[in-house]
């Protein structure tokens, strides 16, 4: 087993490493989505990582590692293919970015950028990291409760990409069309909702661990950047530019991130 800082240096280095072989691809191919790729593939190496180099019980190791490898390439091959369809045209959102940061500074702009999503994961598997130290041969009650919220929110986030996929299929056509199907009628995000939900079923299952409440800092750096940094906020902006009053009508009737039941509409008695 390698000593728990060493683990956590590796890790590190591994995450800026593969951040930086990013930013330089980004550039030389003018589009900088590729970050999304990256990011949500990183977590697969770095829970082999901890899951191998960890002292706890072998098979908590191995359901951790099998859990978060299963969910970083269900993501990344998704978001994958969605870049590949689109290049060479970039993500809104990095657009946007690209406004903002335009003049010299542009290419050491996007590389910290590149870095903080490589600060981001190894804060976001800190949990899966205190959870492959635990050596209890036992799963805890937390332990079970926080597979079962895992398992919904990995469904959920798989069912609402999947609806949106199927959405923009059939509304090609359609620019200005806001999907309101299935779970998208009652979250204008869901997708993020259960992404982020994901993060507190590992925080609970690291809560047994001695130091184990630290964990809690992946589930919130998780919602900070879906609410306040790239998430919500600029796909936000986005939509209303594209779609105008039939988005900000979906604003008023839709909650933004935790799925409600709609509010009515303003053409409903």
């Amino acid at each position: 087993m390698l000593n728990s800082w060493l683990l956590l240096l590796i890790s590190a280095s591994l995450l800026a490493g593969l951040m930086t072989v990013t930013w330089r691809l980004s550039l030389r191919h003018d589009n900088f989505s590729f970050v999304d790729v990256t990011w949500s593939l990183s977590f697969a190496p770095v829970a082999i990582l901890y899951a191998a180099g960890g002292s706890g019980w072998p098979l908590r190791r191995l359901v951790i590692g099998f859990l978060i490898v299963a969910w970083s390439l269900r993501l990344g091959i998704h978001l994958w293919r969605r870049v590949a369809r689109h290049h060479p045209e970039e993500d809104p959102r990095y657009r946007v970015l690209r406004e903002e940061w335009k003049g010299p500074g542009l290419a050491r702009s996007f590389l910290f950028f590149f870095l903080a999503q490589a600060l981001l994961v190894w804060l976001l598997t800190l949990p899966v990291f205190l959870i492959a130290q635990n050596g209890s041969p036992a799963l805890h009650p937390l332990e079970l409760a926080g597979l079962v919220v895992w398992a919904i929110a990995l469904l959920g986030e798989a069912l609402a990409d999947r609806q949106l996929e199927q959405f923009k299929e059939a509304t090609r056509g359609d620019k200005l069309a806001v999907c309101q199907r299935g779970l998208w009628r009652y979250s204008r995000h869901p997708n993020y909702f259960f992404q982020s939900l994901l993060w507190w079923g590992l925080f609970l299952m690291a809560l047994p661990v001695p130091w184990g409440w630290t964990a809690i800092l992946a589930p919130l750096a998780m919602l900070f950047f879906l609410l306040k940094v790239t998430g919500i906020p600029l796909t936000e902006q986005l939509s209303v530019e594209k779609r105008g009053d039939r988005y900000r009508e979906y604003q008023r009737t839709t909650s933004p991130f935790i799925p409600l039941p709609p509010r009515k509409a303003a053409n409903e008695s």
